[in-house]
């Protein structure tokens, strides 16, 4: 007869067999971003500065967002978090909106 598994406990007898993909999955590691290369050092500079002359982090990452417009959003987000002091969640918006402003300009041309 089967045996009906009812407490939490009771799973970790389940055979290796028997598990489910979750429970087996390896956790993917964390891309690994360059940030030395000379036009990321260059654009985290642009923004830095930009924030020590008090503009706001928007127009850090404009500034960035342009001259980082040819790399992957990855590396944009990490430009963003150096130069425009900006949290990990807050760079992805601020992405996702300079690349919507950067797009609205070539429609209307």
């Amino acid at each position: 007869m089967n045996k009906i598994v009812n407490n939490p406990a009771d799973k970790a007898s389940v055979p290796e067999g028997k598990k489910d993909a979750a429970t087996v999955a390896p956790a993917a590691e964390p891309k690994k971003i360059d940030l030395n290369k000379p036009a990321i050092k260059d654009a985290i500079a642009k923004g830095k500065a930009l924030i020590k002359e008090g503009k706001s982090k928007a127009d850090a990452a404009m500034e960035i967002f342009v001259a980082l417009k040819d790399e992957e959003k990855d590396v944009v987000i990490a430009a963003f978090i150096q130069g425009a002091t900006l949290t990990e969640k807050g760079a992805v918006t601020y992405w996702y909106n300079c690349r919507r402003k950067a797009k609205k300009p070539a429609k209307e041309a």
